[in-house]
C-alpha cells in the first residue's frame, strides 16, 4: 500500500484502503484471525497515515475490490433464542440488533470498532437486549419505547473514545446499554 506523506492525518477512506487489504490477507490466509483482528483495531484507532503503512507493509496491495467481511453492515438477531456476543470480534459501522421472544447479549468491549462513531440500531419486541460499551466510548441514546423498560447510560466518555449512536425501539421489551459489567448468565441480571 503505498501512502505518501506519512505526518497527514488518515481520513475514513485510508482507513478502509487497509482494511480492505487486511481482509484480503485473512482471505488468503496471511494473516490469522488474532493478526486481523489486532491489525483492523489499529488501522481503525490510527490518527495519521504513518500509523497505517506499517500494517500492511509485509501483505500485498489490493487492486480490485475486496469480497471479504463487511464493515459497513451487519445483524445480530436473537429469535426465541439467547445469543451472546463478544470478546474480539468485528463490529459493523451499521450494526442491527434485533430481538424477539428472546435475549440478545452484546459485549463491544473487546470488539473492534470500525472508524470513529458507530450506529446501533435496536429492536426489542417481547424480549431483552443488553449492550456493553467500551468505557470511553460516548454514548448517543435516541431510542424509543413502548410499554417497555429503557436503560442506556454511557455520557460524554473519553475525548478520543468512539461515539456509538444507539437508535431504533423497544416494545414490550427492555434495552440496557452501559459501560458496566455484569454477569449476564444470572436470572436476575440487568
Amino acid at each position: 500500500m503505498t501512502l505518501h506523506d506519512p505526518a497527514l492525518r488518515a481520513s475514513d477512506a485510508d482507513r478502509d484502503r487497509v482494511a480492505a487489504v487486511l481482509g484480503e490477507a485473512l482471505a488468503t490466509g496471511r494473516l490469522t484471525s488474532l493478526e486481523h483482528a489486532d491489525r483492523l483495531d489499529s488501522a481503525y484507532r490510527a490518527t495519521t497515515v504513518g500509523e497505517l503503512v506499517p500494517l500492511t507493509r509485509d501483505l500485498p496491495d489490493v487492486a480490485t475490490p475486496v469480497t471479504g467481511p463487511d464493515i459497513g453492515h451487519q445483524q445480530v438477531a436473537a429469535v426465541f433464542s439467547k445469543v451472546v456476543r463478544g470478546g474480539r470480534w468485528i463490529a459493523g459501522r451499521h450494526t442491527s440488533l434485533r430481538a424477539a421472544f428472546g435475549a440478545l447479549i452484546v459485549d463491544l468491549s473487546d470488539a473492534v470498532l470500525p472508524g470513529r462513531e458507530i450506529t446501533l440500531d435496536v429492536s426489542a419486541s417481547f424480549a431483552k437486549l443488553i449492550v456493553r460499551v467500551p468505557p470511553n466510548a460516548h454514548v448517543i441514546d435516541e431510542v424509543g419505547a413502548l410499554f417497555a423498560k429503557r436503560h442506556i447510560s454511557g455520557g460524554s466518555g473519553a475525548q478520543n473514545g468512539p461515539v456509538i449512536r444507539v437508535t431504533g425501539k423497544t416494545t414490550f421489551g427492555k434495552v440496557v446499554v452501559s459501560r458496566e459489567k455484569t454477569d449476564w448468565n444470572l436470572p436476575g441480571a440487568p
